[in-house]
């Protein structure tokens, strides 16, 4: 995901990982191709013989996506 976003030249940060949750901080502008390439990302992450499903919330902080 990292390189991706490099390779995209995101200036987005992931800034934290908790379990199976990502929290990044997104300007604004790349709000719409960061939840493009996490979800593109994500899903590829694994081969597994069940689907992996991925919820992406939006908000200022993290108290408001929950």
């Amino acid at each position: 995901l990292h390189h991706e976003m490099g390779k995209r030249d995101l200036r987005s940060k992931m800034i934290l990982q908790i379990h199976d949750e990502l929290v990044f901080e997104v300007p604004p502008e790349e709000i719409d191709p960061m939840k493009e390439l996490v979800s593109e990302v994500m899903l590829q992450a694994l081969k597994l013989s069940v689907p992996l499903k991925i919820d992406i919330k939006l908000g200022k902080n993290w108290g408001e996506m929950g």
